[in-house]
């Protein structure tokens, strides 16, 4: 690590959660820790006879209570969540418009997308053939952009520091820590990041009909079963999270809670649905967080697995975890909390970030919900949440167009 990046660490200090099983980060963990499902049948207006049966859906979700209307109207589902979360993790972070008003151009915000607006562009869509041009709204033309929740974000709360969007497959969920690590070591005090996204209209959802990893199952016990004889591909989800970062020396002068430090992160591709091939690119990743975070394999007490739920997609992570980490590869604890909400594709991976920060904070390893019966060799934390001392996680994801990340997250306490 440089001399300049030791000097500037990027720490957590607010975690916001709209996911399927719950609002708010502290419901979303009750949840977690307990290791209970929320998939169920779709039951989105317009999707009903569409061949994927089973998701991850965010049913108690009010933007109106959530989003000013002058914001809800120029903005699709997944910027709705976007928004909520991040003013949970502020909330959570106790950082407010007094903390930055003076200096602005010191809070960023840095987004993953990976489905976009597709709820508000559909139903623009169907107006511009049904109705005619005349009938279709100005705010088409940002509402479905994969930018548009970093946009909407900084707008509405003045931010004026480096912002960007991710889009990197479904692991760039995890490349946006990595982009605001950089904006801080950099000279940011703080930035906004995360993903949500909203892949359930049926709109999204034909355009999803076309990954030959989606599970068309219409059972929700039996939907999304990663590292099982049964694994029959991924459900997908909507939600996901936004986390406060920030300048460890600004976040103490302010009095905030430092919750973890984001410690290291790589990334590499192998190219769309070539699962064997992401056993070494997935392995590099690992390998090249490690060194970032300067952490030897042995320190690792958590994975928190990809899990896409494709035979050959688990055994490529089970073989690149042990290709990374050595014989404590089979042996540390690998959960996927994904299994009982579903994959939000580029919010999916930050909810785990989220979840390990929680599960270090708490001490426990969440369970993989519904997966009792592993067949990859692997330590699968199944059934019930395994207490454990938690100093380090580490976070992989996989995109399917070949995308491989890893990020690794200390506790609170660690070292420079």
């Amino acid at each position: 690590m440089s001399s300049r990046k030791a000097a500037r660490r990027t720490v957590v200090t607010g975690i916001g959660v709209i996911a399927p099983n719950g609002t708010g980060a502290e419901v979303f963990w009750k949840s977690t820790q307990e290791g209970v499902s929320f998939l169920d049948r779709v039951t989105r207006e317009g999707c009903e006879h569409l061949p994927l049966k089973v998701a991850g859906e965010v049913r108690e979700f009010d933007p109106g209570a959530l989003v000013e209307e002058r914001y809800l109207v120029q903005t699709d589902r997944f910027t709705h969540f976007a928004m909520a979360a991040a003013d949970l993790a502020m909330d959570d972070a106790r950082l407010g418009r007094a903390d930055y008003e003076g200096s602005p151009f010191d809070v960023g915000v840095v987004t993953a997308a990976g489905s976009g607006g597709g709820e508000f562009g559909q139903r623009e869509l169907q107006r511009l053939w049904g109705q005619g041009s005349r009938y279709v709204g100005p705010y088409q033309s940002i509402a479905w952009f994969y930018a548009a929740s970093t946009g909407q974000i900084s707008i509405r709360g003045g931010f004026k520091g480096p912002c960007g969007v991710v889009a990197s497959d479904e692991a760039g969920g995890l490349d946006a820590f990595a982009h605001a690590a950089r904006a801080i070591s950099r000279g940011a005090d703080a930035v906004v990041v995360g993903s949500a996204e909203a892949p359930l209209a049926p709109y999204s959802v034909v355009c999803q009909l076309g990954y030959e990893d989606l599970s068309t199952s219409d059972d929700p016990e039996r939907a999304y079963r990663p590292f099982t004889a049964e694994a029959c591909g991924f459900v997908p989800a909507e939600g996901g999270a936004m986390l406060v970062v920030e300048e460890e020396a600004a976040a103490r002068r302010r009095g905030a809670r430092v919750r973890a430090h984001v410690a290291g992160h790589a990334a590499t591709f192998t190219g769309p649905s070539q699962w064997e091939r992401s056993r070494e690119g997935l392995a590099r990743a690992i390998a090249g967080a490690l060194r970032e975070a300067d952490c030897a394999p042995e320190e690792i007490d958590v994975v928190f697995a990809d899990a896409l739920g494709v035979p050959a997609a688990d055994r490529a992570e089970a073989l690149a975890i042990a290709d990374a980490l050595g014989a404590h590869g089979r042996r540390v604890p690998v959960t996927a909390p994904k299994t009982g909400i579903g994959r939000a594709y580029c919010g999916g991976p930050v909810l785990d970030a989220a979840a390990a920060v929680l599960s270090i904070e708490h001490g426990l390893v969440p369970p993989t919900p519904g997966i009792f019966d592993v067949c990859v060799d692997l330590n699968v934390v199944t059934g019930r949440a395994q207490p454990a001392e938690l100093r380090t996680a580490l976070v992989l994801s996989r995109g399917l167009m070949g995308s491989n990340a890893a990020l690794v997250v200390r506790g609170a306490d660690a070292p420079a």
